[in-house]
């Protein structure tokens, strides 16, 4: 053991060492098993953690505007593109 090293500083490297060796152990792991199971995504397959999925998009709702609307809206437009 160097005299230069304290045996907290010797212990820090070797718990740093086991635990790099068992993270690649357990990725290794992860990743056989991966690779052993493939799966295939089926999108025919709803996700149990949603609500009901449509299969078409949802219908547009709009909403007419008087004509004091319109030209607020406009003002706004016109404001807010002044800075560019």
């Amino acid at each position: 053991m160097p005299e230069h090293v304290s045996i907290l500083q010797l212990t820090g490297v070797a718990v740093l060492a086991l635990a790099s060796v068992v993270w690649v152990f357990g990725l290794t792991r992860v990743l056989r098993r991966s690779l052993a199971e493939p799966t295939a995504w089926h999108p025919a397959h709803p996700l149990h953690g949603l609500p009901n999925q449509r299969d078409t998009a949802p219908h547009r709702e709009s909403v007419e505007l008087t004509p004091a609307e319109h030209d607020a809206f406009a003002g706004l437009v016109r404001q807010l593109s002044d800075g560019r």
